[in-house]
Parts: structure tokens; C-alpha cells; sequence
């Protein structure tokens, strides 16, 4: 896909503020965040962030149209405005798993009445849309995923390890603090450190290592900047990936025909280093009738030409019923 000539105006549809949102007690002490926009008569679709603990953010809603869909975005356990915060010193990630997440999705469904709805998951979030989706196929209409991950232990991997022959100075630089052993665990460790300096420089450490796998992006994400982003965003995400993200290794893509019948867009970035484990290409290969759109000049970050396919793709499927 080429995106020559075309700006962000003809890309997204306009911002848009939410016309109802609150907070869903999900148990566990935990409440989430959660925001409807659109036209609340529309196609009901629901947003996974990534990370794990990115928090959603404004600029998904524009990538629905306004007038057709019905959009629910939410912060996951633990991040953006949900609580408690993973940036709290003595916040307990127990009960922060992705079986808790995928129950939480059903929850919120239900307590909106909605009966089925379209997932649409980036990153992190198509790992999650994917294991809500094979647990309750019937109960989700399409699904949109990108920079698409299955949580396996390969994927981690590449992230936290096999990248550092790409990327040698900084990936020194982020295994200065844990020089031996499983990089994620040790991380996780330092980021609840009872020293708050340790845990600070863990958690700058850890996005910086983050951005430096990203080359393709303008810089540094701002939200890397805020002290109590960083600290929740790292803690979540070396919560799940020590944990091997709940999931047994290859479950994802082995049990993929359970999302026979569901039509299903994934929209990859051809400069997506995370495309170097071949994830994309066996999704689409496991899920039947799926679609892999790549799109060319991008990584794993947002562009103009993943954006365009996204909405190409929610478009077309707005007309579903």
C-alpha cells in the first residue's frame, strides 16, 4: 500500500470526545475505565490497546467512522484510568493476567448490552483480542488487528534479547542492569525494588529500550516522559512477559481455526521488526479466511498508510450487519 500524496485529514475521520463514560468494578479490588463514542445506535466495536499497559487513547477513535460505529475503548487492569495503578509502590499484580482480561471483556460487554461486537486490537492487543475471540467466537462479528503478536516465548524473545544484534549500543545499554539471567524477570524484580531510584532507572531503562526497537517512529513516545506511565507500562509488561502471557506456547495460532467464519483483517507494517519470527504470515495462514494487508515504509508505530488501511478495512466492515 502506498500513502504518497495523502494527508492526515484524508486518512482519519475528525476527533471526537466520548458521549458516555465510567468506571466497571470487575472484582479483584481492580475497576476499569471505559468510554463510548460514535453514534450509539451504531455497529458495536470494541478497542484492545496495547503493551500491556498502554492505556487506550484518543487518536482510536478516529480511525471508526462516526456515523456507523458504536466504539468502547478501555483502560486494561492496571493502567491508564483504571485502578489500582501499576505505578503505585505497593500496587499487587495478581489478579492481572490475561484470562482476567479476557473475562473483564465480557463483563463490560454485557454490562453495556451489547450482544456482539467487532475487536479490533494493536500490538498487544490483537494478543488479547485473539484469546478473547477463540474463547467466545460467538460473540465477536469481525476483528482488526495490527502489528500483530501471539504472546509466544519466540516473539518475547526477539523483543528482549535476538533484537540486540540489530540494535548493539543501546541493547548494552539495557542490559547493564541485568547483566545475567531472563531479561524480563530481572527487570521485574528491579522495577519493584524497595529503593524508588531503582525502580526509576528500571523503568526508564526499560522504555528506552522500547523506543530503540522502534526506529521507524518520529522519537521517543512522550508518554515515556511521564514518570507514572513508564513505571506502570514496564511493570505490566514484564508481569506478562515472565509470565509467558497465560498462554501455553503456540496456543494462539494452534487453536486459530476456532475463529472459522469470523472475517478477520490483519495490517502489518513491512518494516515491523517483530515480523522477523514470521508471526503475521502464520496468523493469517492459521485463521481461516483472513486477510494480511502489508503496508509498505512501516514499522511496528503508527503511520499514514496503516492508518489508511485500518479504516479501509473498518469501513468495508461497517457495512456488515
Amino acid at each position: 500500500m502506498h500513502t504518497h500524496g495523502i494527508s492526515e485529514e484524508t486518512v482519519i475521520y475528525p476527533a471526537i470526545e466520548p458521549y458516555r463514560h465510567g468506571m466497571l468494578d470487575v472484582g479483584d479490588g481492580h475497576s476499569l475505565y471505559w468510554e463510548e463514542c460514535g453514534n450509539p445506535e451504531g455497529k458495536p466495536a470494541v478497542v484492545l490497546h496495547g503493551g500491556p499497559g498502554s492505556g487506550c487513547t484518543p487518536a482510536s477513535r478516529r480511525l471508526f467512522d462516526p456515523e456507523r460505529y458504536r466504539v468502547v475503548l478501555f483502560d486494561q487492569r492496571n493502567c491508564g484510568r483504571s485502578t489500582p495503578h501499576a505505578s503505585e509502590p505497593e500496587v499487587d499484580l495478581s489478579a492481572n493476567s490475561t484470562h482476567h482480561l479476557v473475562a473483564d471483556l465480557e463483563r463490560l460487554r454485557t454490562s453495556l448490552g451489547i450482544e456482539r461486537w467487532l475487536v479490533s486490537g494493536a500490538s498487544w492487543g490483537s494478543v488479547l483480542g485473539l484469546a478473547y475471540a477463540e474463547r467466545h467466537p460467538e460473540r465477536v462479528t469481525e476483528m482488526l488487528h495490527s502489528g500483530v503478536a501471539t504472546g509466544r516465548r519466540r516473539e518475547t524473545d526477539l523483543l528482549t534479547r535476538n533484537l540486540g544484534l540489530m540494535f548493539p549500543e543501546a541493547y548494552e545499554r539495557f542490559r547493564e542492569l541485568v547483566p545475567e539471567g531472563e531479561i524480563a524477570a530481572g527487570y521485574h524484580r528491579l522495577l519493584f525494588d524497595a529503593d524508588p531510584a531503582v525502580r526509576e532507572r528500571a523503568a526508564r531503562a526499560w522504555c528506552d529500550w522500547e523506543t530503540a526497537i522502534i526506529p521507524t517512529a518520529p522519537g521517543p513516545s512522550p508518554r515515556y516522559e511521564n514518570p507514572k506511565f513508564r513505571m506502570a507500562f514496564a511493570r505490566i509488561v514484564t508481569h506478562f512477559f515472565t509470565n509467558g502471557s497465560w498462554l501455553d506456547e503456540g496456543e494462539l495460532l494452534r487453536d486459530a481455526g476456532k475463529l472459522a467464519g469470523i472475517p478477520g483483517v490483519i495490517v502489518q507494517g513491512v518494516l515491523d521488526l517483530s515480523n522477523l519470527v514470521g508471526t503475521p504470515w502464520e496468523l493469517a495462514a492459521a485463521w481461516p479466511g483472513a486477510e494480511l494487508v502489508l503496508v509498505d515504509d512501516t514499522g511496528h508505530n503508527n503511520s499514514l498508510g496503516l492508518d489508511a488501511a485500518r479504516v479501509a478495512a473498518l469501513d468495508r466492515f461497517a457495512t456488515h450487519h
